[in-house]
């Protein structure tokens, strides 16, 4: 299982949202290119970056930042918010991102992601963003009447690497990952499944490793932290230590 690391931008900064309110952003650091050394040198070799302007927007805002994060982290680089069109994928696979996120578009436009998954096998994530179980999009901002089993199914075989499911309600509190509506999500479909959202400490890592050690199929890949890891709940070495065992 994989520990992604996640830094979000914001304006520049690394932030972390609380329910994905950019209102309710507390700053961790002015330096995003240091803090991806940081985690490489703590021993992680993938990593979660997220332009939230971007997913605002619809397009690239702190391309600069994200640029340096890939230029300063060794490992590889997951990217997500704004990538609306195939010409934002090309470009940024194009300056090392090693896979793109695809959430809002996945919903509004699902060939666009049916046509670059198989362009460009290994390389599309689908962004499953969910409150109360509906997907939501443009920045966690609209509530859409679509659930979340049913956008996996449109994509069962599509051939994209990975759904990255993010329970909208917990994320950046602290209050636990939702372990039982991932597992839901991993079982339901052949798909690779990476958790996200509400990662409080070790007791996360170990619940979705030992859900993961029972299921069939594409499984639970990883699990991206945030404030975690920034508010010191969780050792990242010990996480990638359990996570990879």
């Amino acid at each position: 299982m994989i520990v992604f690391p996640a830094i979000d931008l914001k304006a520049g900064q690394i932030v972390r949202l609380a329910e994905g309110d950019m209102a309710r952003a507390t700053i961790y650091g002015d330096d995003p290119a240091a803090q991806a050394r940081r985690f490489a040198e703590l021993g992680a070799t993938h990593l979660h970056v997220v332009d939230l302007d971007g997913a605002f927007a619809g397009h690239a805002v702190n391309a600069a930042a994200v640029e340096a994060i890939v230029a300063a982290f060794p490992g590889k680089v997951q990217l997500g918010g704004g990538i609306r069109d195939r010409a934002a994928i090309d470009h940024w696979l194009a300056l090392g991102v090693d896979r793109v996120v695809i959430g809002t578009a996945a919903l509004d436009h699902p060939q666009l992601v049916r046509e670059a998954a198989r362009a460009l096998p290994g390389r599309i994530v689908v962004g499953v963003d969910a409150r109360d179980g509906f997907v939501a999009t443009h920045g966690w901002a609209d509530i859409s009447e679509v659930r979340v089993i049913d956008l996996a199914e449109r994509f069962a075989d599509a051939g994209v690497a990975a759904l990255l499911f993010t329970d909208v309600g917990r994320d950046g509190l602290l209050k636990g990952c939702n372990v039982t509506a991932t597992q839901a999500l991993a079982e339901a479909t052949t798909i690779p499944v990476i958790a996200s959202g509400g990662v409080a400490g070790m007791a996360d890592i170990h619940a979705l490793k030992a859900v993961t050690a029972d299921l069939s199929g594409g499984g639970i890949e990883g699990v991206i932290t945030g404030r975690a890891l920034y508010d010191g709940r969780l050792d990242l070495a010990e996480a990638l230590r359990v996570a990879a065992a």
